[in-house]
């Protein structure tokens, strides 16, 4: 089987250097996506096009025409996926002849047209061509008629020289620019609806996405957001390696939640994001940060705020839901395939505010940052882990499972690891002792308990306490569960 790629329509009107420079990057980025499955090709540079073949004694992968095309429709920087069946001609009569055999018999009660397209010099036009098939495929096969405007077989044929294609199958493709031909960017992900769409877009426009997580909910949410990244470069940007990175942000979470004013620590949060984020992306020479920020979807997400935050660092800071409407984030990540992984993973925030400012002032939110401990950021992007995102499924799947209860027994402690705010505004009524440590301090504050102790870690959405009961069983902690008492909405949590 041949496949003829056309290229995303921006590409052609591109200078010639830049066009040709493209095509050959999206020649490049296809060898490189199939040799990944297994799949030798041989593929053909033209002007506007790739003539793709698939050397079948070259290849171990799987060769049916869904699989080839299901690979070549997630490329970015193709337009179309034409797969053609190719042979030589040297008359018209031979062009019918060989439409007839793939098309005649399809005809049966359906509408069609003729549809060519030509390159090379011949004695004839396109139309001469459209017209010679046309008329003898009319003349001889039943059918329900010629419509030229909306038929329901458009029949496909391209001569190149002496050669003619004719298109059994016709596949739309992501569009976009190849990946690699514009710089690359650094996404920071949350596992949530938004910034998955946001790296999937960046991907799409032909920019190598790395991937930049801010761990505040333990180990289990870390490995959501590592599916979730792996899934989006897998898909649609295997051509190319690139990072996943794990900044360790409990207690960087947990000095803003103790020593700043609860109406900016939203704004302050995403300030030490974006700083953390500019180290990063200057260490491995990245050029912009990503973000799925949308104007007016949460408070730290209002026009002031956002200018607020964008003042924290000199990097540019790329937005490109931010005109995006919820319903249609949550369409395009069902429609890419991510959504399952939003659904089961909620996007929280370790730091909120019962009465968020939608207009943070520049200099109160400066005031407020100079309370947080000098270089607690530094350290937190110095442990910062960087992996190769392909050795993802590699890792080892915690082999540690967390009990959950809803009593409590009279060796039981119950470990509230909520916020503390919440935990003193909703204070635990409970017949056995409660002990609050946060969440951010759970780790390093739990080795000093009573170990003898049986301990419920508590949040009243689960997800958290969840989170870090997961952490302490594999750091070898058997003494923990969840407690899980009701259902009641956990804000630190979600």
């Amino acid at each position: 089987m041949k496949y003829i790629i056309k290229v995303f329509p921006e590409i052609i009107i591109k200078s010639q250097s830049v066009r040709k420079r493209m095509i050959k990057v999206l020649d490049s980025n296809i060898r490189n996506v199939l040799r990944r499955e297994n799949i030798s090709v041989k593929i053909r540079n033209e002007w506007d096009k790739l003539i793709v073949r698939i050397d079948e004694s070259e290849s171990a992968g799987d060769l049916s025409n869904e699989h080839i095309v299901d690979i070549l429709t997630r490329i970015p920087g193709i337009h179309a996926v034409l797969a053609v069946s190719p042979f030589p001609f040297s008359s018209l009569d031979d062009i019918y002849e060989k439409t007839a055999e793939i098309w005649g018999a399809k005809l049966k009660g359906k509408t069609f047209c003729v549809r060519v397209k030509r390159r090379g010099t011949h004695s004839f036009t396109s139309i001469d061509v459209e017209r010679h098939v046309g008329g003898l495929l009319n003349d001889n096969f039943e059918h329900g008629g010629v419509d030229l405007k909306n038929p329901d077989l458009k029949i496909e044929i391209e001569i190149d020289n002496n050669d003619i294609y004719l298109v059994v199958g016709h596949y739309q493709g992501l569009g976009g620019y190849p990946l690699s031909t514009q710089d690359d960017v650094l996404s920071l992900i949350s596992g949530g609806f938004d910034s998955g769409v946001s790296s999937y877009l960046f991907i799409k426009r032909g920019s190598r996405v790395h991937y930049l997580f801010f761990n505040m909910g333990g180990d289990l949410h870390e490995t959501g957001v590592k599916a979730e990244s792996y899934y989006i470069w897998n898909r649609y940007g295997s051509s190319h390696r690139v990072k996943f990175i794990a900044v360790p942000f409990a207690e960087v979470v947990g000095e803003i939640l103790t020593k700043t004013d609860h109406s900016v620590r939203g704004v302050i949060l995403k300030r030490m994001m974006m700083r953390a984020g500019e180290m990063i992306a200057a260490k491995y020479g990245i050029s912009a940060l990503v973000t799925g920020e949308s104007v007016g979807q949460v408070s730290s997400q209002t026009l002031a705020n956002l200018s607020v935050i964008d003042q924290s660092v000199k990097m540019l800071i790329l937005r490109p839901l931010i005109v995006s409407d919820k319903q249609d984030i949550i369409d395009k990540c069902r429609e890419i395939g991510t959504v399952h992984f939003a659904e089961s993973m909620p996007e929280y925030c370790g730091v909120i505010s019962d009465r968020p400012t939608i207009h943070a002032d520049l200099r109160m939110v400066e005031e407020e940052e100079s309370k947080i401990a000098s270089g607690v950021l530094e350290k937190a992007v110095s442990e910062a882990v960087v992996m190769d995102i392909k050795d993802i499924p590699e890792e080892k799947a915690s082999e540690g499972t967390v009990q959950e209860t809803s009593v409590t027994g009279p060796n039981d402690v119950i470990l509230d690891v909520r916020a503390p705010d919440e935990a003193r505004d909703d204070p635990i009524k409970a017949s056995v002792p409660v002990i609050e440590m946060p969440f951010f301090k759970v780790s390093e504050g739990f080795p000093g308990l009573d170990q003898s102790k049986t301990y419920l870690l508590y949040c009243k959405n689960g997800v958290m306490s969840r989170t870090q009961a997961a952490h302490l069983v594999e750091k070898g902690f058997k003494n923990v569960k969840v407690y899980v008492p009701g259902s009641a909405y956990c804000s630190v949590c979600n």
